[in-house]
């Protein structure tokens, strides 16, 4: 028994320290968008000494929130529909058809992850300009259509579906897109939440595609517009600055909080028995 409850003491103590070490940076940013400026400079780690609003309420004289918003919003739900959708089709061509050659192609596609996206950076953006695709929407959602990645990890899901599914639609005549939309889809839904999370996520939090292809403020997203807020006199900003970093992560936090259900059964194989 006290090697029992020493083995708990020990695994709910990293535990806590766990959730302390992810939780701190985010109190740490929570707290410091309601201090006054001063506040901050002086004080960052504690707690504030008056309760300030002046952070949030300069954020929205300054900057155009609400076009900031729908146009990261946009961008990034966007980019995550087609990616999950597209990226499942994909998956389920490889996997789920009778395709010759796909090993091939699989290996292709995951051979595109073993190159840096960093050199590929000038080559598409010399194509985005050749195709007057810059200071548009386009150029932010058209080339994050498909990823490997996200492709890869629907092939791992596609592998866990029974066939005798698939095959008994078939026979009740149903063709392959309605094979792929009313009987793979709903199957594997917990993949499909946690795609649209790291999807979504990766979108919302770009700064380099915004900040290489974007050039008017009215297209702006909200990561690029903090840039540009930003001044070079050390503590000149610094509550609307924290202010706007709190705002900028919320809309991500609740989304993961909204399919955490789906996120964690999509590791868990649940969503597939």
């Amino acid at each position: 028994m006290k090697k029992k409850k020493i083995s708990k003491f020990i695994i709910y103590s990293i535990l806590i320290l766990g959730v302390i070490i992810v939780i701190y940076p985010f109190f740490y940013m929570v707290i410091n968008s309601f201090k006054e400026g001063p506040d901050i400079m002086h004080n960052p780690t504690a707690l504030p000494k008056k309760i300030s609003f002046d952070g949030y309420i300069s954020i929205f004289k300054t900057l155009n929130i609400g076009r900031l918003f729908f146009n990261s919003f946009f961008i990034s739900a966007s980019v995550a529909f087609l990616n999950v959708v597209l990226s499942s089709m994909v998956a389920y061509g490889i996997v789920k058809s009778g395709l010759k050659h796909k090993n091939l192609l699989l290996s292709f596609i995951l051979g595109t992850m073993m190159i840096p996206g960093i050199l590929l950076l000038i080559p598409t953006y010399m194509m985005l300009y050749e195709w007057d695709w810059i200071n548009t929407y386009k150029a932010l959602i058209i080339p994050s259509m498909v990823t490997a990645y996200n492709v890869f990890l629907m092939i791992q899901f596609m592998k866990q579906l029974d066939d005798a599914y698939l095959e008994a639609a078939r026979i009740d005549g149903a063709n392959e897109f309605k094979v792929f939309t009313r009987v793979v889809l709903p199957m594997v839904k917990p993949a499909l939440a946690t795609l649209t999370i790291l999807t979504f996520m990766g979108a919302w939090n770009d700064f380099l595609g915004p900040l290489l292809y974007l050039r008017d403020e009215s297209k702006m997203t909200l990561q690029l517009a903090l840039f540009n807020f930003q001044s070079e006199v050390p503590g000149e900003n610094a509550q609307q600055i924290w202010a706007a970093t709190t705002m900028i992560t919320l809309p991500v936090t609740l989304l993961f909080f909204s399919l955490q259900k789906s996120f964690i059964k999509a590791f868990t194989g649940v969503g597939l028995k």
